[in-house]
């Protein structure tokens, strides 16, 4: 079990089958079912039954309900709904109620009956779960950021330093360490056990070497990949049935044993301000990479880390250059795009460019690059 306290609401500051009536807007109870449809229009019906079913039994945890309805940020952009959807997959895959594991193990149908019995005595645990931002990590989207890297690797031919925040378990530190087809394009490490694929669209980037000299990553709560309890963690948080991504987070896992992440516990913003204010070693690159932590972030500390960014931007010079790579959803919430900006000290530094856009979880990588950089499909 996990040593986090439940959480209280003062702690706190395509369509499903069978939905309920929506709520008035102000009751978060209804991004049960806004997130029942998204899981619907992204493949996984079995995940959009799950939420409806909790949105209906929801009365049979009250403390659990009252956390939900009170819920005091946005929920989508702090992923309410998700972090409820793991609980139960979590309680399921440790099949604490025989009801429940047999649903996820697609033994029966009877989602209200298994669901509703989970939140009536697991209500404690989901507490606990709903304390907890999301962590995915989401190996695939490594490859989203190796073709940004690859992009900056044909424009400057420098060595990388990466620094990433909110790295969670720092998987995507080791994008490396992986082996990426970009297109048809080939680049990380060749004889890696991770092998990742997305699914392209558009031209391919340029090919360069992606020449990785150092690693760091920041989150407020790092996991830990040699702790059992992480890597069950991270597994829950991958929607059930889906076998692709459960492959390529286990795959990752096996490989940070012993290539283990350098995380550091802390505050993205400050952490951030005193790495770019180290000395860079010539000719080195040095990177600042994010992907769907901004949404997370309170607005003081986004804005901070953006204007340490900029900050260092200004004194990058074309041996010391500095680029931010992300990986976010952008305003309206209708896309995923990687974004490059880059400061070399030259009068056009700071210009944000859409590399691509994406599948959220990395799936597919609709590439449009820098203009004039990408040779023909």
């Amino acid at each position: 079990m996990f040593t986090a306290s439940p959480v209280s609401g003062s702690d706190l500051a395509g369509t499903a089958p069978r939905l309920a009536p929506r709520l008035a807007s102000h009751d978060r109870r209804d991004d049960l079912l806004r997130q029942s449809r998204v899981a619907l229009s992204l493949g996984s019906p079995f995940v959009s039954e799950v939420l409806a079913a909790a949105y209906r039994q929801l009365a049979r945890a009250p403390r659990l309900e009252a956390v939900i309805a009170a819920w005091p940020f946005d929920p989508a952009t702090s992923a309410m709904a998700l972090r409820l959807n793991a609980g139960l997959h979590a309680l399921a895959r440790r099949g604490t109620f025989t009801d429940l594991a047999a649903l996820y193990a697609r033994q029966h149908n009877a989602f209200d009956r298994a669901v509703g019995e989970a939140l009536q005595e697991g209500e404690t645990t989901l507490l606990t779960w709903m304390g907890h931002p999301t962590q995915t990590n989401e190996v695939r989207r490594s490859s989203a950021f190796m073709a940004a890297l690859v992009t900056l690797a044909h424009e400057h031919g420098l060595p990388f330093e990466l620094l990433e925040i909110g790295a969670s378990a720092g998987l995507n530190l080791l994008l490396d360490r992986y082996a990426h087809d970009l297109g048809g394009m080939s680049c990380g490490t060749p004889d890696s056990s991770l092998h990742i694929v997305p699914r392209w669209q558009g031209p391919v980037p340029p090919r360069a070497d992606v020449r990785v000299i150092s690693a760091r990553g920041v989150d407020l709560r790092p996991l830990r990949v040699d702790d059992p309890e992480t890597r069950e963690r991270l597994m829950s948080y991958i929607w059930p049935g889906d076998k692709v991504r459960s492959g390529y987070l286990r795959r990752a896992l096996i490989l940070a044993r012993d290539l283990v992440p350098n995380v550091a516990q802390a505050s993205a913003a400050p952490w951030l301000a005193e790495r770019l204010k180290e000395p860079q070693a010539e000719r080195t690159m040095r990177i600042v990479q994010h992907s769907m932590v901004l949404q997370y972030l309170p607005e003081d500390e986004r804005e901070a880390v953006i204007a340490s960014i900029r900050a260092a931007g200004g004194r990058a010079t074309p041996e010391r250059p500095l680029a931010r790579i992300g990986l976010e959803w952008n305003a309206d919430r209708s896309e995923v795009l990687l974004s490059l900006t880059r400061w070399s000290g030259r009068a056009d530094d700071g210009h944000e460019h859409v590399l691509a856009a994406c599948h959220p979880y990395g799936a597919v990588i609709e590439w449009r690059g820098l203009p004039d950089a990408c040779p023909p499909a």
